[in-house]
């Protein structure tokens, strides 16, 4: 067994070795079973803590052995940041790029603020390469003319000539690695302005190169939250009420404290945590738990009746958020007015691994391990618990298997975890949600209701009257100061900013009170937006008779981007192409987080009226794109996830209750019905914006577009199902 890492393992001499898959895979690689063809060095944060390195700056450090450390100050859960951020750096430091890791950046508002959003460390809003393009480029220039200048005064001879080419540092005769001259670099005052390259020189952006996390995700040492194991470690599991807002009005925990392995039963505000030796004692315990609610405070209506509600919400006045041209007026004067009422549910974010959080808590400090989109939050959301200042609260950031929002501006599994620990001083206490916990305690991506009225008048002009109704997301969050007027502008992001030319659009939203926790989900308002905009667009060509494409071309002639992915998805898709009998296709074109994305599906539908999306054609405009490959990812991610949530996914409520209670009644899509995805990226210089998330809105429209196209019945109803 000596080719075992014992601490990678994270057992002692004492434990017994009974191995996970994850523990197997780490043991394979350490012995070298895993290990055959890999160029790429497998730095992760675990193996990078602690090492004393030269420090440049906030975001670089450089090892003595050449490694090049990359602080990667957002959450990665899976979209790639650890690599964008670190080829950014690469990049103006002159790096190889297979002497590049990373490291995640501690909680630190004032280093690591998200410089979108303030005084603040955040990861969301597709947000990470934008805000930190500039703040990194200079960090990484930084540091390579201070290891020019350290090279300089070395070999005596003027700085502005010494150059950093694939990690070796050169001037004539000398040359020297980057470690070797590391320490005295470091040493040297930080360049407040330093020259940034010329985007003609990236050798490294604009490139394809391989993903830093790929290797240890593949061999097990990528280190998630459910991996951590620390001496005298507790798990808990927490009996939630069967509704949000609900509360204990009566417990009896006698034979959960009796149960083999329990060390306490704890009550929280949200419920009551038993604390065990390992997850199944505690798991066993919590159903030995007696505990009558409190639900006065939560739900009651079912999902017929909040859709009755927001409809009739919809038919009256809302607040007016955007007036252009006058469309009340024309519409009394249109002949052929289409008239359109939209349903859109409940969706839950379901990422692959549950919330969970470890933390210890002590009289002077607390330490926390998670993967957190607001880590700043969490340090405030925690102190306030234990009593302590932000400052004493440490947060070691870890990979996240999947958000999508979850973990954002929404830390109650942490606040859960650290009243827990709160209750077991000096003791690291690992708090687990299974898959049932996620479910009831989900923040959904609220369901919407939108009723459109538009005519094509007889000069041609297009009217549009939309009124958006849906519960809030911003109110009760840190978030809430970003609403702006009568209402949270999640609500019509997407319609009231839209681009197309529309004559006399007026959009009115309102938002609509149900006790029922929200949140954003991945592509927050557009992702049920985009869907209802871009299928009326389709009934307001139909009634122009016009092509769908052509009508789009002309209402966005003046917005070069949207037409940049518009023809390059219309040349990709060979949109003028007849299609086979049977299939039909789609297009959608959608704006969100400064990036343009336009899409085409084609659809087959059958004899018995079931369908099949089969392709996929992706074009998308973000700005100067640093790793072509993580952008294709992020658009097919994008596509999969917003063709689930169109096709079968679904939150329902029945007297108030959520029905769904795991993955058996979620309708995620399976792996089977994934459409085969080209993406196309349209060449830019502008300054990158995110990816993330901008992949998702188009595609429910260029689904439903290509169902209408095919039998003349608009899609107003989410999600479709599998039959037209």
């Amino acid at each position: 067994m000596n080719f075992l890492n014992k601490q990678l393992l994270q057992v002692d001499e004492n434990s017994s070795l009974d191995l996970s898959r994850r523990q197997f895979l780490q043991a394979s690689a350490v012995g070298g079973g895993l290990m055959i063809g890999c160029g790429i060095i497998a730095f992760t944060p675990s193996t990078l803590a602690g090492e004393a390195s030269p420090v440049f700056n906030a975001f670089v450090k450089i090892t003595a052995d050449n490694k090049v450390i990359v602080a990667i100050k957002h959450m990665d859960m899976g979209q790639g940041v650890s690599t964008g951020l670190a080829t950014v750096i690469a990049e103006e430091l002159g790096a190889r790029w297979e002497q590049v890791g990373f490291e995640f950046a501690p909680a630190d508002a004032k280093r690591y603020n998200n410089v979108f959003w303030g005084p603040m460390q955040g990861t969301g809003g597709s947000s990470s390469i934008a805000n930190s393009w500039l703040q990194l480029r200079t960090a990484g220039a930084a540091a390579r003319e201070m290891l020019q200048a350290a090279a300089a005064a070395e070999w005596k001879v003027p700085a502005v000539e010494v150059k950093i080419v694939n990690g070796i540092i050169s001037h004539g005769k000398h040359s020297s690695e980057l470690g070797a001259l590391a320490a005295k670099a470091a040493t040297l005052a930080t360049p407040q302005q330093p020259h940034l390259k010329d985007p003609k020189d990236f050798q490294l952006i604009g490139k394809a190169a391989p993903r830093k996390d790929s290797f240890t995700k593949t061999n097990g040492t990528a280190v998630y939250t459910q991996d951590i194991q620390l001496p005298g470690m507790l798990t808990a599991l927490v009996a939630y009420p069967p509704q949000y807002f609900g509360k204990v009005k009566k417990l009896d925990a006698t034979k959960a404290k009796a149960a083999p392995g329990v060390i306490a039963v704890v009550e929280i505000p949200r419920g009551v945590a038993v604390v065990a030796e390992n997850f199944w004692a505690a798991n066993k315990a919590r159903k030995l738990l007696v505990i009558d609610w409190d639900l006065s405070a939560c739900e009651t209506r079912g999902s017929d009746a909040l859709y009755a509600e927001s409809h009739t919400q919809a038919d009256k006045a809302g607040h007016i958020v955007k007036n252009t041209g006058d469309a009340p007026a024309n519409l009394k004067s249109a002949k052929n007015i289409i008239e359109a009422k939209y349903e859109l549910p409940y969706l839950a974010h379901s990422p692959i691994e549950p919330m969970n959080c470890v933390i210890k808590i002590d009289k002077t400090q607390a330490e926390i391990w998670a993967a957190s989109q607001m880590p700043t939050i969490d340090q405030n959301e925690v102190a306030a618990v234990a009593g302590l200042k932000p400052e004493q609260i440490k947060i070691n950031s870890l990979f996240a298997g999947g958000s999508f929002g979850r973990r954002a501006c929404a830390s109650d599994y942490v606040v859960d975890a650290a009243h827990i620990a709160k209750q077991i001083p000096g003791r690291a206490v690992k708090m687990v949600w299974a898959r049932e916990d996620e479910f009831l305690n989900a923040r959904f991506r609220p369901m919407a209701v939108h009723h459109i009225r538009g005519a094509v008048a007889a000069d041609g002009a297009l009217v549009w009257q939309h009124h958006a109704v849906a519960p809030s997301i911003l109110r009760g969050t840190p978030f809430e100061g970003m609403v702006k007027g009568a209402v949270d502008g999640t609500v019509v992001e997407g319609i009231e900013d839209m681009h197309y030319a529309i004559n006399h659009l007026q959009v009115q939203g309102s938002e609509l009170a149900v006790k029922l926790p929200t949140l954003w989900w991945r592509s927050v308002g557009h992702s049920g937006n985009a869907f209802v905009v871009e299928t009326f667009v389709d009934q307001l060509a139909k009634a122009a008779k016009k092509d769908p494409m052509i009508f789009r071309r002309e209402l966005l002639a003046s917005e070069p981007r949207a037409l940049g992915v518009l023809n390059l998805v219309v040349e990709k898709a060979e949109w003028k192409k007849p299609m086979p009998a049977g299939v039909a296709r789609g297009i959608s074109v959608h704006k969100s987080f400064g990036t343009w994305v336009a899409q085409v599906a084609e659809v087959r539908i059958n004899a018995d009226k079931t369908f099949k999306v089969e392709r996929v054609v992706c074009a998308v405009d973000c700005g100067v794109a640093v790793n072509p490959d993580v952008i294709r990812a992020q658009m097919e991610g994008g596509i999969g996830m917003g063709l689930s949530a169109a096709l079968g996914e679904a939150i329902t409520l029945k007297n108030g209750v959520v029905e769904q209670t795991n993955l058996h009644q979620y309708q995620l899509m399976r792996i089977a019905s994934m459409p085969k995805v080209e993406v196309h990226i349209v060449p830019s210089a502008e300054a990158p914006s995110g990816v993330g998330e901008p992949g998702l809105p188009p595609i429910a429209g260029a689904v439903a577009n290509a169902l209408f196209a095919a039998t003349g019945k608009p899609v107003t109803k989410l999600p479709i199902g599998n039959k037209v």
